[in-house]
């Protein structure tokens, strides 16, 4: 899937952005660094911005001191799609395998009912990646798609989140949702389970979860728009 990026996930490091974007670089494949600059004298420090593509899709990140700290509202689902790759399971476990080194598992890797191979990982500097087998029948997606996780008050919130996003953006639509079922407490029957949708020609996905996590959405990541 050929996508001209408009919208850049920026990644808030204390000391560590450049030697966090080689270690990306190394795990994910046809990957790059491509600029560290410093920048000298500032309120943090010298200050140390990375621009990056993993796998196609670009990121960028700040060393600029401890003031934000990576927390799973925001992750980076991996998709990984054996009709395009026999060995699709195979390479997920070999990232899953990196990304663990100093990590922890949010969610074991294993099989789930929307997956026969999911997992959900933090990995040893804070940020937070699913990665799944996707279903060869579904509709295509990109290899990497940023998520967003509504919680604490912001739970119930995805739904109504993503249709402001889309209607404020060009090139939005909806793709798939999927609700939370009666018995599933404490999230409320019909919450988001999982949503995505397209803006300026690029995926997002969002959920909703009313359990308790003691974590929201902070400035440790952030969408550069250009």
């Amino acid at each position: 899937m050929q996508t001209k990026y408009k919208i850049t996930p920026h990644l808030w490091f204390d000391k560590e952005a450049p030697e966090a974007a080689k270690f990306y670089c190394a795990i994910f494949p046809n990957s790059k660094i491509k600029n560290i600059t410093t920048i000298n004298n500032t309120p943090s420090g010298d200050c140390d911005i990375v621009s990056f593509d993993l796998s196609g899709h670009p990121f960028m990140s700040i060393s600029a001191g401890p003031l934000f700290r990576f927390n799973p509202s925001v992750s980076f689902m991996v998709n990984f799609d054996p009709s395009k790759d026999p060995k699709a399971q195979e390479h997920l476990d070999g990232i899953w395998e990196k990304l663990s080194e100093g990590g922890t598992a949010l969610m074991p890797l294993g099989e789930y009912p929307f997956s026969k191979r999911y997992g959900w990982i933090q990995d040893k500097y804070g940020l937070s990646w699913q990665l799944i087998l996707s279903n060869p029948g579904g509709e295509e997606r990109p290899f990497i798609v940023p998520s967003l996780l509504f919680t604490e008050n912001r739970s119930g919130k995805a739904e109504e989140a993503s249709e402001f996003y889309i209607s404020v953006f060009r090139d939005a639509k909806r793709g798939s949702l999927h609700r939370y079922p009666a018995g599933m407490e404490p999230d409320k029957e019909g919450t988001v389970m999982f949503t995505d949708f397209m803006i300026e020609n690029q995926w997002f996905a969002a959920m909703d979860s009313a359990r308790e996590h003691g974590f929201v959405f902070n400035e440790a990541v952030s969408l550069m728009i250009n």
